[in-house]
């Protein structure tokens, strides 16, 4: 009956040729290749926690007096989305648990993608012919990260409405356009009763379907252009070694899917996140005291250090202001992902490298792009620290302003130290050849008949099989007696 089935169905659309061609597909075994595949699941894991919380969320901002579980803000006036993200949180079958694993695979998505950017930058992965599926990459990080802002910012919690202020106020800076965008994406001056709205069209119609098509070109695209892999040994540009999608490799991909989502599972069960009954609903009154020690997620934390340790300039010209919040928040975010875009041209044209690339790179095998690498990831690294510059002062007990210069100083210090350092470990490394599938470094000794060691000038010892099958291939056989 089945066998049938699936006969009439290939009578009428002849998918059985595809099926067996894609079924023997070669996948690079090397783990890191699996890292997308992360960032894959977790966005399916978002998917289906983000439709079961979409039952019970209401994204309106109506005014309305709390009377739910949590006694701490009974009588409390507050917006119908903050009232239902506690109902959720208190009232609805494993809603906090929901709640909390959307929460960690947001974290976990976005923490995967920059993972595998920076595998698919250190090792030239997106040189010729892969230069559109780096683009469609960063597209879709751009696009995850603002998809978890204006997630983050429904709740209208007094911790992510501060962030929804901030992120107005950089909106507002822009020149020309500022006001426009403004009320496109906030509904007018913050706060109001329209953002929430649109902030729901954005976070649950909108961005996921943008998502899902760049993950589905990203992953079309690699179909048609095949794997990068490692070069080693029998590897060329014109061959790919690894499993096939059946059986071997869609049983690893299978086991760590189960992995991912176990692991979020428990996070969600047991690792507290985002206790939005904690900081109470969102009062433009509290903002500015809510300021000192709030932090955002980490993926956008670097542009919060950004604005934290940004000089107070303005711009005055022609007859208009342009506001400080533009430089750390729109210019800095403008020029870090235009040169992402860009790289592989960028590249291509200092190198002069136009040739088609299968074989990946090691790190060292590009000390300038590594150096600029570690540079890149180091300026972000004290950025996002810097976002913490309050806390900082607090806990050493030094004055915010001694920090936030430390911190002005290290953003130019800390980057040029990074490339030199790897440059040089990169062409030390190149320059000593001492490559993974090398062979050992160093020389074999044995131990002689009279209790010493003596090095052995021979050659790697011959495979066990070879041994076994030829005794007399065993360096190390005991003479047969003397007759």
């Amino acid at each position: 009956m089945t066998r049938a089935l699936f006969r009439w169905f290939d009578e009428r659309l002849g998918a059985s040729h595809f099926a067996r061609k894609a079924l023997d597909k070669i996948f690079p075994d090397h783990w890191s290749f699996m890292i997308g595949e992360i960032a894959m699941y977790c966005f399916v894991i978002l998917v289906v926690t983000g439709v079961y919380l979409t039952f019970f969320f209401v994204p309106a901002s109506d005014e309305i007096v709390y009377e739910g579980s949590y006694k701490a803000l009974e009588g409390t006036r507050m917006s119908a989305a903050y009232a239902s993200s506690l109902d959720i949180s208190f009232d609805v079958r494993a809603g906090l648990v929901m709640r909390q694993m959307h929460h960690w695979a947001a974290l976990i998505f976005l923490a995967a993608l920059v993972v595998h950017m920076c595998r698919v930058f250190f090792t030239g992965a997106f040189r010729r012919p892969r230069e559109l599926n780096w683009v469609v990459g960063v597209t879709l990080f751009v696009t995850s990260m603002m998809n978890g802002f204006f997630g983050y910012s429904l709740l209208d919690d007094l911790l992510s409405g501060t962030g929804v202020r901030v992120g107005y106020s950089i909106a507002l800076s822009i020149p020309v356009a500022g006001e426009w965008l403004a009320f496109l994406f906030f509904g007018g001056e913050f706060p109001n009763t329209e953002f929430i709205t649109r902030f729901f069209v954005l976070h649950v119609l909108l961005l996921p379907a943008v998502i899902a098509g760049l993950l589905g070109a990203h992953l079309a695209i690699l179909w048609r252009q095949k794997h990068t892999q490692f070069a080693g040994p029998g590897r060329t540009e014109d061959n790919i070694e690894g499993s096939h999608l059946w059986p071997s490799y869609a049983a690893k991909s299978i086991g760590l899917f189960f992995i991912v989502t176990g692991v979020i599972a428990a996070l969600g069960g047991l690792a507290q996140i985002n206790p939005v009954w904690l900081y109470g609903p969102y009062d433009p009154a509290q903002a500015s005291a809510a300021t000192a020690g709030s932090q955002p997620d980490w993926y956008v934390g670097w542009l919060d250090g950004a604005l934290r340790i940004f000089p107070g300039w303005e711009v005055r010209a022609f007859g208009h202001t342009i506001a400080n919040p533009f430089f750390p928040g729109a210019v800095l975010p403008g020029i870090t992902f235009g040169l992402l875009y860009i790289w592989p041209w960028l590249e291509r044209r200092f190198t002069k490298d136009r040739a088609a690339h299968n074989l990946l790179d090691r790190p060292r095998d590009a000390p300038v792009r590594s150096g600029f690498g570690a540079a890149t990831l180091s300026f972000y690294t004290i950025l996002f620290i810097a976002g913490g510059n309050d806390v900082l002062a607090s806990v050493f007990k030094v004055a915010p302003e001694s920090i936030t210069n430390l911190f002005r100083i290290l953003i130019f210090v800390v980057p040029v130290i990074a490339f030199f350092v790897t440059r040089s470990f990169c062409r030390s490394l190149a320059r000593d050849k001492v490559h993974p599938f090398g062979g050992a470094v160093g020389s074999r000794v044995r131990r002689t008949p009279a209790g010493g060691y003596e090095e052995v000038d021979e050659d790697d010892p011959p495979k066990v099989g070879a041994v076994l099958s030829n005794p007399e291939a065993n360096p190390y056989r005991k003479p047969p007696p003397a007759d």
